[in-house]
């Protein structure tokens, strides 16, 4: 199990001084990301090899929001490769070893040339130590769109919004998203699922649906056609 060490910046925080949704998905995406830099098939080596993880679905579980200043303790782990997808989980604690938040995750190992998943070799896998799947109750990957689901105003990716991998960042299809959340919508679980890349300049057009504590957000295409699909599930508490 990988672990690093952070605390919750002003960078990281909202007006009300919390760490955001978007920066706990960020702190997890660091996590994994440092742990394949550790074990040396990292940044540089998906570079050399025109290859790229590419993430599928998130599902997070937010139990509290740290607030500024916290020292929080982020882990992660894969429990399992089939073909070309990988399962991992994460979970964050604060300084007394309470639990902050935890997460299932998949993705997709991608030829960066040809756009197309490719089986993860083994060299790769070894490189990867496992350990049992988080104790969570999991959900499907796949998210079903609501039905009448109203149009909102278009936007336009920007170079701010684009990662390593030439496309929009996991995390900034939330931030889109959570601008559709209701004023004190106080977000418990996510579930996202990453269908299509958008790229730089893209137009992207959110559809929303709001119902009882929840909230579903799909960003498309000029054609209808979903890049992402964001489930907000609020805490009935």
């Amino acid at each position: 199990m990988f672990c690093f060490e952070s605390i919750v910046r002003y960078s990281e925080i909202d007006a009300d001084r919390y760490m955001t949704l978007p920066a706990i998905l960020d702190l997890l995406q660091d996590c994994c990301t440092f742990q394949s830099e550790e074990i040396g098939v990292g940044l540089d080596f998906l570079q050399e090899n025109h290859r790229a993880w590419v993430l599928s679905s998130w599902q997070v579980v937010i139990c509290r929001y740290p607030k500024m200043g916290e020292k929080v303790r982020a882990y992660t782990w894969p429990y399992g490769f089939k073909a070309f997808l990988g399962y991992r989980n994460f979970k964050i604690e604060d300084a007394a070893g309470e639990v902050i938040a935890y997460a299932n995750s998949i993705w997709v190992y991608m030829d960066t040339e040809n756009k197309r998943p490719v089986k993860v070799p083994k060299e790769v896998k070894e490189k990867y130590p496992f350990e049992e799947p988080y104790e969570m109750k999991y959900s499907d990957r796949k998210i079903q769109l609501q039905q009448n689901m109203q149009a909102k105003e278009a936007i336009r990716v920007g170079r701010f919004q684009i990662d390593t991998n030439q496309h929009v960042n996991n995390s900034k299809y939330i931030l889109m998203a959570e601008e559709y959340l209701p004023d004190g919508f106080f977000v418990k679980e996510l579930r996202a699922e990453y269908k299509k890349e958008a790229v730089l300049s893209d137009l992207i057009c959110p559809k929303v649906k709001e119902t009882e504590h929840q909230v579903m957000v799909s960003l498309e295409n000029e054609s209808g056609e979903p890049y992402a699909v964001i489930e907000f599930v609020e805490d009935e508490g």
